[in-house]
């Protein structure tokens, strides 16, 4: 599915936090959006998903207003990961990857949705946790069940907010391999909201860098995070380092 963001702004309590952003998602495309902390990266993402309504502007999803879609139709389009969720309440890691399936569920979950739970959790790699409390898991461990929750749903739009965020180095290659994998795999449409500037460039088709709610450049990494964009946003001067760049993981390690 292709999405289409036109002209969206939006305000909390009268202050801008984004001002009139246009962009798009093609099918099998991963969209990294950067910038500092409050320049509208995940005000972006809930805008997109309808948890939060633009003040003007529309995203469009196959040429569809989603704000005129019902929000069932909608949570089977759109796949939403938040940087974290606490949990008030006991539940399972299985529990929680469920409750992915309620776009699909009248009153009970089915066959279908159980063994969609275990394709998910087998994918990642997490059978050994599913009978396990979300509230006794890492936060690592925790942003992977809220990815798998997301996975669940069988989206064709993905929206990530910060996906990697409290996971160590093997675990946040593992999962951006995934998601990007996936979003091959089956043409997805994906967006997601990050810090690291270099697993930005590195997973990312496209980058999208914001700077106070506002884009201040989009295209190929290469060309959005120059020396002087970099130093522009952020407020800083960065030089051509040797960097470790993963390449994979190794298995047994």
């Amino acid at each position: 599915m292709k999405v289409a963001v036109r002209g969206i702004s939006f305000e909390y309590d009268g202050i801008p936090a984004l001002r009139n952003v246009s962009l798009e998602v093609g099918e099998g495309e991963v969209v990294g959006v950067v910038g500092p902390n409050g320049s509208g990266k995940s005000t972006l993402l809930r805008c997109i998903d309808g948890i939060l309504r633009p003040r003007v502007g529309v995203v469009l999803v196959d040429g569809e207003e989603t704000s005129k879609m019902r929000r069932m139709d909608l949570a089977r389009t759109m796949g939403y990961v938040p940087q974290e969720s606490s949990g008030t309440f006991p539940i399972r890691v299985f529990e929680m990857v469920l409750m992915g399936r309620r776009p699909y569920v009248n009153w009970k979950a089915t066959r279908k949705d159980v063994d969609a739970v275990r394709r998910v959790l087998e994918l990642m790699g997490m059978e050994h946790m599913a009978w396990r409390y979300f509230q006794e898991l890492s936060g690592g461990e925790r942003q992977k069940v809220l990815i798998a929750r997301a996975l669940a749903q069988e989206p064709k739009v993905l929206l990530l907010d910060e996906p990697t965020s409290n996971l160590d180095l093997r675990a946040q290659i593992e999962v951006l391999e995934l998601i990007k994998e996936l979003v091959r795999k089956n043409e997805l449409s994906a967006m997601m909201a990050m810090h690291d500037l270099n697993l930005a460039a590195r997973y990312s088709d496209k980058l999208v860098m914001l700077r106070e709610g506002q884009i201040f450049a989009a295209g190929r990494p290469a060309s959005v995070l120059t020396r002087e964009n970099v130093r522009e946003v952020y407020g800083v001067d960065v030089e051509a380092i040797p960097q470790l760049v993963p390449v994979g993981v190794r298995s047994g390690a």
